[in-house]
């Protein structure tokens, strides 16, 4: 693979010389859980050895990692229950701490304690165990961000049934899908929820994929949102079984590291959905010990991941790794901006949120006007900020560090998948230097680099394929088993390419410059679309951009979808577009159209679709759009798509 010829221009997208970093604040360092720089240098068994400081084994391991080579085996040996770990151990010393805060869209909130929790959760598996479900038995979970999906979770975890979270804004057509490739024997889905205003009517969605099912399901619960659901045969209240089995008491059922948690399928905005497997010794070490060492939480805190539970970053940020070290963990129903544009602000202020770790996308949509402005509301409760989801631009960066953090809190810009269950790469916030626009080094036990196609390492400086080169304990069991992704041919090292592409600078840093599907070829050479956005939204006047490369006889189509801020003149943002573009990269790239818009088109759970844009641009079939949260944006875009440039 060659190197990138065109420039890197400061401040839009490599990453920044070593004079442009920004030092941690002093007072966030003093009472870091990780301050000392020698921490950096830990070995792999040293530093996934912690999981006997954040976890309860019920029997110890005998090693970290068996093997040098696939299958990986992780902490061997030992026994544990991840619902013990999340509830039943902290009851002693803080069954009256907050477990969840739970605030609905049409404003109602809800409070558990630990206890409040263990209990819901004994009566759930209670129910559950009577209604026939046993250890190994998958449960399919069908629901919004409610703490009845967590509960469940939590339920099936200590019955040893895995768990099969699907994203509620999912159809009728993609639940049945997913239930019949895990052979689901029961679902817990609710009566519908509120989105953006709309009630929407989840258990006729439920009940369509139940009929569609090619293989029977026994029993479904039903909790009610919207209202007393109408139970059909083998339905259940949700409410009735609580009240039922009210003091119940489930022993949790001790399992190996490496028996399965829960399944789980990547989104599908770029393709088929794809199963990824999780197994609870490793997987639970794994978000324990990085949401301590890199999102910096204690018991004390109060702590909100605004993501969706159905999907990774829900259920290790939101749910196992911060019940796992017994701290408060905030939960939203609806979308951060709605029903008022400044919705986050007003909830990071009433519960006093102390860590805050949300999407570049979420935080680039409240820099498009003045009445989303964090300045407006006391956020000085805030202690860190985190970004998770996809490369945070410098511009961004700068706007979350002095709006929302105020130039005191540290921000972490954090890099993983579906597949490698929690972080990889990302700074320690009491050791690390941050520099807006790169992640940041590998963490420790994580070896990462950039390679070229002949999977050999690059310099400093060079773009290529990011690589890790070493295993970690919270990776998918696909990835510790070489079954699928990652397999190595014989005599090689076993290396995992994640399909992302990146350049890693003299110090170990790492920026990520969009997926390798993503990125265009442009007179001979590579460019990642993710490079092109950043500089678009570097242009003041632009909110968002995303870019997408259509394949033409001899060459790459390149369409730009532009998303302004208010009150901005387009006819002077087209030409900065373009001159911005041109700057950064020469004048051999140019756009085949640019098409401003008020937004673009985003799963429920704020990531851009661009399989859409790319059906838009091209006339073909949309596919599954029942992630959409915004279809009407679709229509305008169809409109405006033929825009000159």
């Amino acid at each position: 693979m060659e190197a990138n010829p065109f420039p890197a221009v400061r401040p839009i997208d490599t990453p920044m010389e070593a004079d442009d970093s920004v030092e941690p604040p002093v007072s966030f360092r003093e009472q870091a859980n990780r301050v000392n720089r020698d921490f950096r240098s830990q070995t792999a068994d040293t530093s996934w050895d912690r999981a006997t400081d954040v976890l309860d084994w019920y029997e110890s391991y005998e090693s970290v990692r068996a093997g040098d080579d696939p299958p990986f085996d992780w902490y061997t040996g030992g026994r544990l229950n991840a619902c013990y770990e999340c509830l039943d151990r902290h009851l002693d010393a803080r069954k009256n701490r907050l477990a969840l805060r739970w605030e609905g869209e049409l404003g109602e909130t809800r409070s558990y304690t630990y206890l409040d929790l263990y209990r819901e959760v004994n009566a759930i598996a209670g129910a559950l165990r009577d209604l026939g479900v046993e250890t190994g038995d998958v449960v399919t979970l069908y629901m919004p961000v409610l703490p009845e999906l967590v509960a469940s979770m939590l339920a099936c975890a200590r019955l040893g049934a895995p768990h099969n979270v699907v994203f509620a804004g999912l159809s009728a057509d993609a639940l049945a899908a997913r239930m019949d490739r895990a052979d689901s024997a029961c679902l817990i889905t609710c009566d519908g929820y509120y989105r953006r205003g709309d009630a929407i009517n989840q258990k006729r969605r439920a009940d369509n994929a139940r009929m569609a099912l090619d293989h029977e399901l026994h029993d479904t619960v039903v909790v009610e949102r919207l209202g007393e659901p109408s139970l059909g045969e083998n339905q259940h209240s949700y409410d009735s079984l609580l009240t039922e089995y009210a003091g119940a008491t489930v022993e949790p059922i001790i399992r190996r590291t490496d028996d399965v948690l829960f399944q789980l399928y990547t989104s599908g905005t770029t393709g088929e959905p794809k199963r990824v497997t999780h197994t609870t010794g490793g997987y639970l070490a794994h978000v324990a010990v990085t949401a301590q060492d890199v999102l910096d939480i204690t018991p004390e805190d109060t702590y909100w991941c605004t993501a969706d539970i159905g999907w990774i970053t829900g259920h290790s940020y939101v749910v196992y790794g911060p019940l796992a070290l017994g701290t408060t963990t905030v939960m939203y129903e609806g979308t951060p901006d709605h029903p008022d544009p400044d919705r986050i602000w007003s909830i990071v202020e009433r519960n006093a949120v102390d860590v805050l770790y949300t999407t570049p996308t979420a935080i680039r949509s409240f820099m498009k006007g003045d009445e989303a402005s964090p300045d407006e509301h006391d956020l000085s409760s805030l202690r860190l900020l985190g970004t998770v989801g996809k490369p945070i631009d410098p511009s961004t960066w700068e706007w979350y560090y002095t709006h929302v953090g105020d130039e005191d809190c540290p921000v972490v810009d954090t890099w993983w998948q579906t597949e490698t269950g929690g972080i990889l790469v990302s700074t320690l916030p009491g050791i690390d230097v941050m520099k807006p626009g790169s992640a940041g080094p590998s963490l420790p036990g994580v070896e990462a680099a950039v390679v070229d196609s002949d999977r050999q390492e690059l310099p400093p400086g060079e773009r290529g394929l990011l690589a890790i080169r070493t295993p970690w304990p919270g990776m998918a069991r696909e990835l510790a088993d070489a079954s699928e992704w990652g397999r190595s041919a014989a005599g090689e090292e076993w290396m995992y390419l994640p399909g992302d592409e990146a350049v890693m600078d003299e110090d170990g840093y790492i920026t990520l410059l969009g997926r390798v599907d993503d990125g265009l070829t442009v007179d001979g050479q590579r460019i990642g679309t993710t490079e092109i956005e950043r500089a678009i939204v570097s242009v003041d006047g632009v909110a968002e951009a995303a870019v997408i490369g259509i394949d033409r006889p001899l060459t790459t189509a390149v369409h730009a979808y532009v998303s302004p801020t208010l009150r901005t003149d387009i006819d002077p943002l087209r030409d900065a577009v373009r001159d911005a573009v041109e700057d950064t990269f020469g004048p051999e790239l140019t756009f085949d159209q640019i098409v401003f818009t008020p937004d673009l088109p985003k799963t429920r759970s704020g990531k851009i679709m661009r399989r859409m844009l790319v059906a838009i641009a091209t006339g073909r079939e949309y596919g599954d759009t029942s992630a959409l949260r915004n279809p009407e944006i679709v229509g305008e875009l169809e409109r405006h798509d033929d825009s000159e440039t």
